[in-house]
């Protein structure tokens, strides 16, 4: 195992406290939600063999091997996919949203492939219905371009339908669709089907519209998308045996949501309802690793709940502030040691922050390709542990401007330099997970590092 993998181990042992006996009888109380379970045990039973397919071989065949660490590590990792039989899941593989590079994003189907892919954590984005029930979305406004409910009836209901030209039928705000959770029920959720994300914002016709997945993804599976609540994912993530790790999104209606009740839901309602449905199915806190990019849900989370507010996870998203710079700790409001002094144990920025190219890298073959940036050793001093995000959710990197890889695309220019830069992410700049749109890549690269690989 590597050593950022036995930290993690470490971290998760010390998360596993006893839930107090109140916890599930309060939870039923306070809530009538959901789980409506829609697969076969046998299916999940076949999930649970760790079959991880032939994409790691192809990114390891694509990596470069430049200087010593890059053919010892290529060489090794060959070695180990022509002995390794028996793949295990990994505890640093992330299924982000499942497994989308070629699956429906938070589908059932999506959540399985990543099982087989070796994922040790699955991923619910949390949002909200009309009746405030918690369902699977990344966004709780994505319904237009990550299902079917354009073609459905519903489009009727959503924030920005469809809408066509009288006379000639073209369809005439694309750009402009909008179709939320929160304009629909949890019912009329579970109606729709998951489709791989993406539209055509330029589209006249419909058929048009919904044909905009990107092409370096797959339509293969698109034809099975079940919808997932949130209540749902817990069921399923607990037969799979694999740990937790929910996002509550940020809403994108005017909070207090009164579209329900008349008193409203407030946003520390929806945060603590996120956890209360844990609580309910009786999942040990220990397994749950709670996130948001909103530090006041983290900090909710640590003072409110502090059983899981210990693992809970702040999505730094500060990079879309223009005083924000990631080499320039005196922008970072707060620190990292303040982040720390708060209680935050865990901080998750996008992959670029972690990494960036070794100027030394090309003078000789000592020299790797990346380094750690200045912002993952001040996380580290601070005693913060680290999470990156999302590896295998670029297009080609041959292609460039790939907004995940931006701070390294000047030496990272292969799909099979992947393995290198989650490589330095796990061994130098030392973070405990990756998210990943195919988590095989991760479980294979962490099986054989377990098997010596540099």
């Amino acid at each position: 195992m590597t050593s950022s993998a036995s930290l993690f181990t470490l971290l998760i042992a010390g998360g596993l406290l006893a839930a107090h006996a109140a916890y599930a009888q309060e939870a039923s109380n306070a809530q009538a939600t959901t789980s409506s379970q829609s697969w076969d045990d046998a299916l999940v039973s076949a999930a649970q063999q760790v079959t991880l397919g032939p994409r790691p071989l192809f990114l390891v065949n694509d990596m470069s091997a430049e200087n010593d660490h890059e053919r010892a590590l290529k060489d090794s990792l060959l070695a180990c996919a022509a002995e390794q039989t028996q793949w295990q899941r990994s505890p640093i593989a992330i299924g982000h949203r499942g497994a989308p590079l070629q699956f429906p994003e938070h589908t059932l189907e999506s959540y399985i492939a990543a099982a087989q892919g070796g994922a040790g954590i699955m991923e619910c984005d949390v949002a909200f219905t009309a009746d405030e029930e918690l369902v699977c979305r990344h966004s709780q406004c994505d319904l237009h371009f990550t299902t079917n409910i354009v073609e459905t009836e519903l489009a009727e209901k959503c924030s920005v339908p469809p809408a066509f030209d009288e006379t000639s039928g073209e369809l005439t705000n694309a750009a402009d669709i909008s179709c939320c959770t929160s304009d629909i029920t949890l019912a009329e959720f579970r109606s729709l089907q998951g489709a791989m994300e993406g539209v055509n914002t330029d589209a006249t016709h419909l058929q048009e519209y919904l044909a905009g997945t990107p092409a370096w993804r797959t339509e293969l599976y698109a034809s099975r998308g079940t919808l997932m609540s949130h209540a749902d994912s817990i069921a399923l993530f607990k037969q799979l045996g694999v740990q937790m790790t929910p996002e509550l999104k940020v809403p994108e209606v005017d909070m207090p949501f009164t579209g329900h009740t008349e008193q409203g839901f407030t946003q520390q309602a929806y945060a603590q309802k996120m956890l209360d449905e844990y609580k309910a199915a009786g999942v040990r806190p220990g397994d749950v690793y709670p996130q948001s990019f909103n530090l006041e849900d983290v900090l909710y989370w640590i003072e409110n709940e502090p059983e899981f507010g210990q693992q809970a996870v702040y999505l730094d998203g500060r990079y879309s502030d223009e005083s924000f710079d990631h080499t320039n700790p005196d922008t970072w409001q707060p620190s990292m040691q303040s982040l720390a002094d708060s209680g935050v144990q865990i901080i998750a920025p996008p992959t670029w922050m972690l990494l960036e190219a070794n100027p030394n890298f090309g003078n000789d073959d000592q020299e790797k390709r990346l380094q750690p940036s200045l912002y993952a050793q001040r996380a580290r001093e601070a005693g913060l542990s680290m999470i990156a995000w999302t590896l295998e959710r670029s297009g080609p990197l041959a292609d460039g401007g790939q907004w995940y890889h931006s701070t390294t695309e000047d030496v990272i220019q292969r799909d099979g330099d992947k393995l290198i830069t989650l490589d330095a992410l796990v061994n130098d700049a030392g973070v405990i997970g990756v998210f990943s749109d195919w988590p095989a890549t991760i479980a294979f690269y962490d099986n054989c590092a377990q098997r010596g690989a540099p």
